[in-house]
């Protein structure tokens, strides 16, 4: 299924596991283009900045690994345009740095757009609200289907800290763990720490913390589980944002923890 910012790829009747894939795409359409101030060479290194490069790839790979395949909810545009993991109000803790669910800075602080930008309601309404829709309503479905969901969010991070961060002055293990007090279960919790440790230094919560639930069902029904996972990209990734030979236990990693999601009760 295709919207206009998203792609859903079916999985197996029978799967209890969602990849998400928010940050994964450079995609950005000409009318948000427009609004953007940076020059195209300031917008490409942004990109490469924010982008969760390859991510995409090494969820696909782990998915061809797997006998019954999980299901895949894509964001098909950049979270430039908007960015479908925050909250679209004054909950957003990334408002204060102008990095809410629509970027008013840029990952080192500058304008991103004009401080006058008057189009946040329209991006919204236009992208974000639908993006939340469609993964509220698969959840749904999958619910009539399975028993639970365990939407497994997929993120890479790179090494150094972006001057626009509030997280400042904390590690930057080789897998960041992201968990939820009420939407992740201390068996999923502990089926990530395995799947990964191989990785090497494996952090919960840090530097990035939390996981992404649809706002539909966050806080409210423990059916649906989630656990994110973060992966510095310097990991599985060269200079060139190319994948190296670290790429195989990110993807071992991964498809590991689908299996054994798949089996939580």
């Amino acid at each position: 299924m295709l919207g206009e910012n998203f792609q859903i790829i079916e999985g197996s009747p029978d799967s209890k596991v969602i990849l998400h894939l928010p940050h994964s795409a450079t995609f950005i359409p000409s009318d948000v283009r427009s609004d953007i101030l940076l020059n195209d060479d300031e917008l490409e290194l942004e990109l490469d900045a924010m982008t969760d490069t390859k991510t995409e790839d090494i969820a696909l790979m782990a998915v061809e690994k797997c006998a019954s395949k999980p299901w895949l909810f894509i964001n098909r545009f950049s979270r430039l345009v908007i960015d479908p993991e925050r909250f679209p109000d004054e909950r957003e803790v990334m408002n204060k740095v102008g990095m809410g669910a629509v970027y008013r800075k840029t990952s080192h602080g500058g304008d991103l757009r004009s401080p006058n930008f008057a189009g946040e309601k329209e991006l919204l309404d236009k992208y974000f609200h639908p993006y939340a829709q469609a993964i509220s309503e698969l959840v749904t479905q999958r619910l009539s289907a399975v028993s639970n969901v365990t939407v497994l969010d997929i993120h890479s991070y790179r090494p150094e800290e972006h001057q626009n961060a509030i997280n400042q002055g904390q590690r930057r293990p080789a897998m960041c763990i992201g968990t939820d007090e009420f939407h992740t279960s201390m068996e999923l919790k502990e089926v990530a720490f395995t799947s990964f440790k191989s990785l090497g230094e494996l952090c919960e919560n840090e530097p990035y913390a939390g996981t992404y639930v649809p706002l539909s069902y966050y806080g409210i029904d423990k059916r649906v589980q989630a656990l994110m996972m973060e992966t510095r990209a310097d990991t599985f990734l060269d200079a060139r944002l190319q994948m190296h030979t670290g790429a195989k236990s990110v993807v071992d990693g991964l498809f590991t923890l689908i299996k054994g999601a798949e089996l939580l009760k």
